[in-house]
């Protein structure tokens, strides 16, 4: 039976199991639960804190797990990403004083307090900079104000907060994070097969919708290039003469335009469908 970790909160834990359920695994139904049996796909789930996730996967107490990339390299596990989820995005970066650094160069010296320890360290090695780390749980805008740091290292959605706190992002984006799949480094492909599979399968159908509809034969060769599909578009022929129907996947972000330019083309009732799972 398969061990898989997913996150028991914060902003992961509902999307993960979300996306867990759409690939037609069993969840729990209440968040004191700490584990969640899966007998028909014979998968158990453990439910645990997503700092901690990549750690046990990584030693091989668990097969593979959902966390961020972010907690994943801030963890220095041994395990490997195998999967980008597709949700939870985010941005790291420096916030400073305005005056105090303009450039990762400036960091020299610096005391810099993060929640992600590991990630700042893999950073400033790659940069070649030395600088003193401070690791702080939780809030970290406060430090500066308090005298523990003179930067801070964190993630960064709209800015406000920062701003509020009289600080601003200075430098490149340290890392951009996401959801990902992670499996252990010994893991056999095999084993998490079907797994990836399936949430894979997920991916796809939120990304692509089915469009279907109908134009006159001597125009397919245009429409189907506007509609060409995974493998390629379903092209049947209608009752109505010289006419034929389609259907093809065509990307969930750009289908409102491909239908405004198939009407213009002359194809009629043009409609799309969700995809609700995919093997591809």
């Amino acid at each position: 039976m398969l061990k898989i970790a997913v996150p028991n909160k914060g902003a992961l834990s509902e999307a993960a199991s979300g996306m867990l359920r759409e690939a037609g695994y069993a969840q729990r139904t209440e968040s004191k639960q700490l584990t969640k049996i899966d007998p028909d796909n014979e998968v158990e789930f453990f439910y645990l804190r997503p700092r901690d996730i990549a750690l046990y996967v990584g030693e091989g107490t668990l097969d593979a797990g959902i966390t961020g990339r972010d907690l994943l390299l801030d963890s220095r596990a041994t395990a490997n990403e195998a999967l980008q989820l597709g949700f939870g995005r985010s941005k790291f970066r420096y916030a400073a004083r305005p005056g105090t650094a303009s450039s990762i160069a400036d960091l020299a010296g610096k005391r810099i307090a993060t929640s992600y320890e590991g990630v700042v360290k893999r950073h400033l090695d790659q940069e070649g900079i030395t600088a003193s780390v401070v690791r702080l749980d939780g809030a970290v805008e406060t430090s500066i104000q308090l005298g523990v740091a003179d930067v801070i290292a964190d993630v960064v959605e709209t800015g406000s907060t920062l701003r509020n706190a009289g600080l601003e992002v200075f430098g490149e984006v340290i890392l951009e994070s996401e959801a990902v799949m992670i499996t252990r480094a010994d893991a056999e492909p095999t084993a998490l097969e079907t797994f990836t599979r399936r949430l894979q399968g997920v991916l796809v159908a939120r990304s692509y919708v089915m469009m279907d509809y109908d134009i006159e034969a001597a125009k397919v060769e245009q429409a189907t290039a506007l509609t060409p599909g995974i493998e390629g578009p379903t092209i049947s022929p209608l009752r109505r003469e010289g006419w034929v129907a389609v259907r093809s996947m065509v990307k969930r972000a750009g289908a409102q335009r491909t239908m405004d330019e198939l009407y213009a083309l002359g194809a009629r009732a043009i409609l799309t469908t969700d995809i609700h799972a995919a093997r591809l």
